[in-house]
Parts: structure tokens; sequence; C-alpha cells
């Protein structure tokens, strides 16, 4: 037996018997290493042992109760209780472990109690639930405990079900007894199936102290767990809009994730290699535990590419969802050109419509209105639209460089119709032999007519348009492509003599109209005010005649005995009771018996 310690051997009648050892030195500060290997209890109490080795029992194989309690102990190491297959009980209460190796447990399949209060522990990771599930006691209490992971809660077996019994490999059903009291536990989701299991009565979890308080929040502060109401938390999920994204080189990538769950989760982007990225987020919360986050990549080239990671992170845990972005070449379009290097494009729009005519100037038309969808392709040899389908593509071919210093200018439009439009210009440097080319076309077309006119003449008009349509002209010198100021846009949708002469028609009939009408109502107004200016005494006089009529009045004479005699008598009224009668309202008065001295009630 240690020096320092005290051996006791318990026999039985049947000549075994057990040996217990107590260490209890105020004076020690190791664990001892002589300690009797037939041991099955070793206490050490009281002494000034700061750590336990690696393996300090190993020798113990019978050991089934090691308490180390109030000592100093402040670390233990993962091996430390190495070889212990056969211990039941293990107290280290009263001691200072901010934290606990829960891996060693896998080294004692058979215990069943563990005793850690009153030490500093200040969490317990989500991990520790697996190396739990043989306990049926576990004293927490009195550390500093503020929360439990949501997922120790969702493996250990006391909060997700049934335990298993290794001896009989069956599902059994087994109380655990847990402490948790005096820790300043913070109340939030991730104990709220701990706060649920504290109101069920009849349970396989029993709490040491069911008088558990919240420590926070403020609002929760010294609130029972009996009495708390919180809601479960939810393990985020997270998804994104694509797995794969393949996009040009020199584009714009954006990539998107949303995610679910209690508390609204956290989003954040990485690259999976770690690699720094040049990037944009926006993340919004549309309503309470949902989240999305949008990541922008500008101009992305060869080096963006690679896998980015959504992380979603909440109380409850963390998840996360991939997205591969492959960068590639951007597609060429070959098309024959001339040799002379000029090549233009027209891009549709609905709202603003670019059309490009190309000359040495690059001059460029914005046309406000519908849709136009044309492409002109212009050298030395220029031309507008297809014209190979009337046989003009020849004789504008090889007009050549000889009208390049003739200029069109100042087109408009003078006259249209539904059927017809007019359009005049100026010519500035035309020979006697210069020629311009007109080409129209309805407005969107993918063909432009041409229209032959006389050189001499700066005016041409158009017939056979359709009636309410838009169309597009344009005026250039032959064999040499319209600039912005030799086309115009208009509509067939002016009025027609016919349609003007109605409607002059209709407003000289309303000027007369108005002429016979005006008269008769300026006569009606003076009759008008001519009734409401009349003398008032002569309307009161005229009101006094229509107004008052004879009225006869009913009172009531002394009812006799004899028989025959009339209970109402009749009476004129005089001329003061006529106008009482006419003034007093109906609503107001009301006929009573009255004798024949008082004075009558009269009813309007």
């Amino acid at each position: 037996c240690p020096s320092q310690c005290t051996c006791v051997y318990h026999g039985r009648s049947d000549g075994t018997g057990t040996r217990s050892v107590l260490c209890n030195d105020p004076d020690m500060y190791e664990i001892p290493v002589n300690v009797p290997v037939d041991t099955v209890k070793l206490r050490i109490e009281k002494t000034v042992i700061r750590r336990i080795p690696t393996e300090a029992f190993y020798y113990l194989v019978d050991l089934k109760y090691l308490w180390v309690t109030y000592n100093c102990v402040a670390n233990i190491d993962i091996s430390s209780f190495y070889n212990l297959k056969q211990l039941h009980e293990l107290r280290l209460d009263g001691n200072l472990l901010s934290t606990f190796p829960w891996e060693s447990l896998a080294e004692m399949p058979n215990l069943r109690t563990l005793d850690l209060h009153n030490n500093k522990m200040t969490s317990i990771p989500a991990d520790a639930g697996r190396y739990l599930r043989n306990l049926t006691y576990l004293d927490l209490s009195s550390n500093k405990l503020t929360t439990l992971p949501s997922d120790l809660m969702d493996i250990w077996p006391p909060f997700s079900g049934a335990i298993v019994s290794k001896n009989t490999d069956i599902l059994v059903t087994q109380r655990v007894i847990l402490g948790f009291q005096d820790n300043p536990w913070f109340c939030d989701c991730r104990i709220s199936k701990l706060i649920e299991f504290s109101k069920i009565v009849d349970t396989s979890v029993v709490l040491l102290d069911p008088l558990v308080s919240c420590s926070g929040p403020e609002s929760l502060a010294g609130i029972l767990f009996q009495r708390a109401e919180l809601e479960q938390c939810l393990k985020p999920s997270v998804m994104t809009s694509a797995t794969k994204i393949t996009s040009p080189l020199g584009s714009n990538v954006l990539l998107r994730c949303d995610a679910t769950g209690y508390p609204t989760p956290q989003l954040t982007w990485n690259r999976s290699d770690n690699i720094p990225v040049n990037y944009t987020v926006i993340q919004e919360t549309p309503g309470e535990g949902v989240r999305w986050s949008i990541m922008s990549l500008t101009g992305i080239s060869y080096k963006d590419a690679g896998e980015y990671r959504c992380k979603a992170k909440n109380l409850a845990g963390m998840s996360e969802a991939a997205v591969t972005v492959t960068v590639q070449e951007p597609e060429r379009t070959t098309t024959p050109l001339p040799t002379t290097p000029t090549t233009t494009a027209l891009v549709s729009t609905e709202r603003s419509t670019s059309v490009t005519f190309t000359d040495k100037k690059q001059s460029r038309l914005m046309l406000d209105g519908k849709k136009v969808s044309k492409a002109v392709t212009n050298g030395n040899k220029k031309q507008v639209g297809d014209l190979s389908k009337k046989g003009e593509d020849t004789s504008l071919n090889r007009a050549g460089m000889a009208e390049q210093n003739v200029t069109v200018k100042n087109l408009r439009v003078i006259s249209e119709t539904d059927e017809r439009v007019t359009l005049t210009w100026k010519t500035v440097n035309a020979t006697g032999n210069s020629a311009v080319t007109v080409l129209y076309s309805k407005y969107g077309e993918k063909d432009m007519l041409p229209l032959s006119t006389d050189s001499n003449k700066n005016k041409v008009t158009i017939d056979g348009l359709q009636p309410s349509t838009q169309y597009m002209a344009c005026v250039s010198p032959k064999g040499v492509p319209p600039t912005k100021e030799q086309c115009v846009v208009f509509s067939t949708d002016g009025l027609n003599d016919e349609s003007n002469s109605e409607f002059s028609i209709l407003i000289v009939a309303s000027s007369a109209a108005c002429v016979v009408v005006l008269p008769l109502i300026f006569f009606l107004l003076y009759k008008v005010l001519k009734l409401h200016l009349k003398p008032k005494s002569a309307k009161e006089a005229e009101l006094a005649k229509e107004t008052y009529v004879q009225f006869e009045t009913l009172s009531l004479k002394p009812r006799t005995l004899s028989a025959g005699d009339q209970l109402w008598a009749r009476r004129y009224t005089d001329e003061s009771e006529r106008l009482l009668l006419c003034s007093r309202s109906s609503m107001d008065s009301q006929m009573t018996f009255k004798s024949e001295g008082s004075r009558s009630e009269y009813l309007c």
C-alpha cells in the first residue's frame, strides 16, 4: 500500500474479497504508482494533484470505482483512463477542469456514472454524444455551461430515443439522471429540447434539480426551464441555382445560393482551394428563417475558374453547397468581308433601336420607335439592304469613288397621306451626271426597295403605301451608302383631303350652333335673376295669403252625467290662435285632456 494511502481488504466468508484504497494526504502532488493491482475502489481526495498522466491506472484491471475528487486537477490526458475496462463509476467533482477528454470514455465501455460537477467547464463538444451512450448518470452541475450543441441532443440517446443495451443487442428503455443546475444557461433554441424534457413528468430523463433556470437573454433571466417557451433550432439547408456554369472569357457571372434554417443562417462564399477572388456579394433575408446570397464575378478570366462553395451556418449547425465555374473562349462568328476592313452590325431592341451605317467617320444613326433588325456591311463596295433580288447591287457597286464628293442633305417629308408620301432633299457638289439612289421599306423589313428618280429633281413621291404603316426611306448619291442625315422614318397615318373637309364642316356647324344657343342661355339666366329679385314685402304678403287657412279647434268641455251630452265642443279660433297653430311643431305638440278654463293645445 502506498505510504500516503490507506488500503483496506474486505474479505468474505467464501474466501473472496475486495480491496479499497483511500489517498487523502494534503501533501500528495501526483497519482501514486504502487496501488495494489487487485484494488476495486480507489479514492484520491483533498490533495494538490494537478494532472492525471497517461495510463495512470492501466494496471488496475479490476478497478470499478475511481474517485478523484476535490483536488486541484486541471488537466487530464486522453489516455489517462487506458485499460479500465471494468470501471463502472468515475467521479471528478470539485476540481479545476475546464475541458474533459470525452474520447477517453471509449476506453471504459462499462462506465455508467460520470460526475463532473463543481468544475470550470464552459462547453461540451457536439461529438461528445457518441461517447455518452452508456451513461445512466451524468452530473454537470455547478460549472460554467451556457448552452449545449443541438447536435448533441440529436445523437445522445436520452434525447434522441431509446438506449442500446450491449448485453442483449436490443432497444430498452433506461432512465438517465442528469445534473444541469447552477449553470449560467443562455436559453435559446439550442437547448430547447432540454427545456422541453424538463416539462415532462414521466420520462426517461430525470433532472437532479428540476428547478433549473435561465440566466440569459435578459428577457428570460431567472425564468425556470419549465416556464420558458422556445422554438427548436433547425439546421441550415442550402442549395445553389446551378451546380455547373460555363461562361465565356470576359463575361460577368452571378452565383446564387438559398438557405433555410432557424435561426436564420448566415451565408459565406469561398473557393475550395482558398485562392482569393475579387467578387461582390449581395445578401437579403426576405423572411424569418430564409436567406439568399448572390456572388458577382465581373469580367472573369481563366484564373476565376474553379469550385465555389456557399456555406450556411446558424446555432444548429452548418451545411454547404458547391458550384463549379468553367471559363472558355468566346464564340467567334466568321463572315466573308471585303478587302477593306469595315464591318457593322445592327442590334435589335424594343424601345430604342441602334442602326449602324459605316463610312469614313463610322457614323451611327439612332432610330427611336419600334424594332429594326438589319445588318449592313459596307466597304468601298457599299450597299444598303439586300438588293440582289432586285438586280441593283451591280449598278451600285460600279459607281466607285466618283460619287464620293456628292452629298445629300436636309432629307425631309413635305407631305404624306395614308397611301402616299413626298420627300425632298438638297444635293451638294452635284454635277450634271450626278444621280441619287432612293431606297425605302417597311420599318423592320429585311429588304429595302430601290426607286428610280430624275437626276435633275430633288423631290420624289412614293405611291402605293399601306395606311397606318411605318416606313423608312434613305436618299444617297448613287453607289454610296446613306449616312445619318440621309434617312428618315415616317408613318402613313395622316388625314386625307376628304377627312379634312369633313372636319372643317364639323367646325362650321359647331360654331353656328353656339351662335344660336348662347342668346337663349342668357335669356333664361335673366328670367331666373328677375324672379329672385322681387320685393320682399310683396313676397311675404303673397305667402301669407297662400299659407294661412281657416282651422277649427277642439276644446274639452266638462263631462256631465246626462246622456247625450257631447264630450267635444266646436268653436272657431281667433287670429292669434291660428298663428300659434301654424307656428308649433307637430313633433312637440300633443293633445291632452284639460278643463274649460285651461289654455288649449293645438295639433298641427
